[in-house]
Parts: C-alpha cells; structure tokens; sequence
C-alpha cells in the first residue's frame, strides 16, 4: 500500500483546464454584457436625442407651420458615414445671439447632426412623414416613408450596430434599420 503524497500531475492539469474553461465562459458573457449595455446606451441616448428634436420642432411653430417642401425639419435627411461632420449653419443661436425662426431651425439641425456624427456609429437619421413605421417583411422599423399629407410627422434615427462577431448587423434585406422612430406630437391649438 502507497502512501498517499498529494495530487498527481495529471489531476492538476485537469484542474487547470477546468479554471481555463471557467476563465473563457467568463470573460465571454462579460464582453456580451458590455456589448448589451453599449446599445442599451445607445438606444437610450437616441431616444432622448429624437425626443429632444421633437420638441424643439414644436417650439419653432413659426417654421411647422410651413409647408414640409419649405420646413428645414421635415427635409432632414443625414447619414453621418456618407456625409461626415456637420458644416456649421451660419449663425450659432448661444446666448446673446439673435436668432429668427428659421435660423433656429437650421441651428437645432445642426446640433441634432454633430450628437449622431459624434456619438452614433455610422449614425443616420431622417424626418418624413409616415404613416407606416413597420416594415413587416424585415421585421423591423422601416426608413422609407409611406408618406400622405395626413400622415403624422415622424423622426426615425438609427445606428450601424456590430452583430457578435464584429460585423455589421443588417435586415434580411442588407439594408441598415432606424432603431429608433418618434412621432411628432400636433402643436396644441
């Protein structure tokens, strides 16, 4: 009868597989969770982005009265990979600038437009009026607009998210979706 001497080489490599393996599961479903907080952040901060935009729309009555071919808002088209940093409207409405309504409207554009370059990933965003947000077949918000003079005014911001592997997340149609769309409540009467 052997004398029992400690652990064999063979258990402690056994051990150590078995730490590796924990070590790996770790480190992945802490990188899925930094990933899920990621867009979680950036949903959250779109939805406060296009909230915000939606109010100063019905601030500036003077320029929603106007018809949309005419409205700086609803002509708001930006894709922030395609066309890059925002150039800087001509006058910046702080502080003591004065502003008219119009100038306001392009100054509000252009901050909305600096956030989405600055903080989105590929970031895009366009003002239409839609009257059907979902696109059934991708299973998803829809960036084309149904449109209809009827049909309420509706903000859609989206974001080139990454799938897992680091790629970029697309519809079945290869196509980018807003994750984001916000009607623009009527000005009170």
């Amino acid at each position: 009868m052997r004398p029992a001497g400690g652990f064999t080489l063979l258990e402690v490599l056994i051990a150590v597989l078995v730490l590796a393996i924990g070590v790996v599961g770790a480190s992945g479903a802490h990188i899925t969770a930094m990933r899920t907080r990621h867009e979680s952040a950036l949903m959250s901060e779109a939805v406060q982005l296009a909230v915000g935009l939606a109010e100063r729309m019905r601030a500036n009555a003077p320029q929603m009265r106007l018809a949309d071919g005419a409205n700086p808002y609803a002509r708001l088209q930006y894709d922030a990979q395609a066309e890059g940093a925002p150039k800087a409207p001509p006058t910046l409405c702080y502080g003591r600038a004065v502003c008219g309504s119009a100038e306001l409207a392009q100054f509000d554009l252009h901050e909305l437009k600096q956030i989405l370059h600055a903080r989105f990933p590929g970031g895009r965003v366009l003002v239409c009026r839609d009257s059907k947000l979902w696109d059934a077949g991708a299973g998803a918000l829809a960036w084309q607009c149904a449109g209809g003079a009827a049909a309420p005014l509706v903000i859609k911001l989206g974001w080139r998210a990454k799938n897992t592997d680091g790629t970029d997340a697309r519809d079945n149609a290869g196509r980018f979706g807003p994750s984001v769309a916000i009607m623009v409540p009527r000005e009170a009467s």
